[in-house]
């Protein structure tokens, strides 16, 4: 049994149920440009459409400040919604009062409709009790499907799931499962790849895996950093040489846990940051003056791929290198294909998240092999700093 309640335990038929959904997608001239995230919450609608449910669903879009806004209304969502479901989704000019009451009303089992933006009213980021009241009042029971937003304790991520009947959504389900499978109770050993621009961005997070993993792999800039932080010149390097301080802290940290620090041994250098610069593979140790670092060598790869041989659990966030430009995605490429081959062959459980690490496991054509791609982002984040996520913490039995 899990810590929260699913809909395997909710009776639905005929009841309105109000489900959280992300739906803050990419849209351009009023289309949207990538429906992942509708995708991912599919599954939930479509089993409480099919079960009888009055499907309600509530989602933000864009950052309006508390005040309708006619650019990120969710309209146009509706459409792509309905598309991606292959049936009717209607849509509700509020989220709240009259004319969400009406919209509600003319709902028959099994229908379907989106609210508009909650964040158009003050009491949503504020998780104001009497906005939380008018939300509840139109349901009989709350569905949180958006763990991407679990981390905000707003009005629609939290404050419901203490009014009504509240149940984790099949893609928030899975999340959790996963995320418990990585970090909660995961089978060692345990290999974090962290990667990335800055250390500064993710103290919390590296400070948090090296008490709980067996090796941190780290690459991108951050590497660049802590190679700095040993006394190693960069070069021109992206480093935040005045983060010293925290990476040896950081170091004295794993060494106590007993938690190995993997930094590249060799590194590809070019004098240019763009696509096929002239570049050349050498020792971290003889980076020129003139060079920056854009990706780890191939040494560094078979060290990485070595790690991940040895492990049973494969947590990643962040890229090794400046992945978007060729030639240097090729350790990003080849660590994650090693890594899906053995998720494949049944010897990893992989799970990974991020905005990057997306992007870069698409480029690699690896992320339907991972055991688990998180498309949350700051909540992912967070969870792997080892944070409470208010979202979650609200639907625990």
């Amino acid at each position: 049994m899990t810590g929260f309640r699913t809909l395997d335990e909710a009776e639905v038929s005929g009841k309105r149920v109000l489900v959280r959904v992300d739906l803050n997608v990419p849209v351009k001239d009023g289309q949207v440009t990538d429906a992942t995230r509708i995708e991912r919450v599919a599954p939930t609608i479509t089993e409480l459409a099919d079960k009888g449910a009055k499907v309600i669903l509530l989602a933000h879009f864009g950052r309006p400040k508390g005040e309708p806004n006619p650019e990120m209304s969710l309209e146009p969502i509706a459409a792509a919604t309905a598309g991606v479901l292959g049936r009717k989704v209607a849509f509700a000019a509020d989220c709240i009062g009259e004319r969400a009451a009406e919209a509600i009303a003319a709902l028959a089992d099994g229908d379907i409709l989106l609210l508009e933006n909650t964040r158009f009213h003050k009491g949503e980021e504020k998780n104001d009790p009497d906005f939380v009241k008018a939300l509840a009042a139109n349901g009989d029971l709350y569905v949180n499907d958006a763990f991407s937003a679990a981390h905000r304790a707003h009005a629609s991520t939290e404050g419901l799931a203490h009014l009504l009947p509240a149940y984790a959504g099949r893609t928030m389900q899975a999340e959790l499962e996963a995320l418990e499978k990585g970090l909660g109770k995961p089978v060692k050993p345990v290999v974090a790849i962290v990667g990335g621009a800055k250390v500064s961005t993710k103290i919390d997070l590296l400070m948090n895996l090296v008490k709980r993993v067996d090796a941190l792999v780290i690459g991108g800039g951050m590497a660049n950093t802590f190679l700095a932080a040993r006394g190693t010149d960069v070069g021109k390097s992206l480093c935040e040489h005045d983060l010293a301080p925290t990476a040896k802290q950081i170091m004295i940290e794993a060494a106590t846990a007993g938690c190995a620090i993997v930094l590249p041994t060799d590194a590809v250098v070019a004098r240019e940051f763009k696509a096929n610069a002239a570049n050349e593979t050498i020792s971290v140790e003889a980076v020129p003056a003139d060079a920056m670092i854009l990706d780890v060598g191939p040494k560094t790869v078979e060290v990485v791929n070595q790690w991940i041989e040895k492990a049973q659990t494969l947590v990643w966030n962040g890229p090794l290198g400046a992945f978007e430009i060729e030639p240097f995605d090729a350790a990003t490429v080849a660590a994650a294909k090693f890594a899906a081959d053995r998720t494949r062959a049944g010897k990893l459980v992989s799970v990974a998240g991020g905005g990057d690490t997306v992007s870069a496991l698409n480029h690699a054509g690896v992320a339907d092999d991972f055991s688990y791609v998180s498309t949350a982002g700051g909540a992912f984040l967070e969870w792997m700093e080892g944070k409470e996520l208010p979202g979650v913490v609200a639907l625990a039995r």
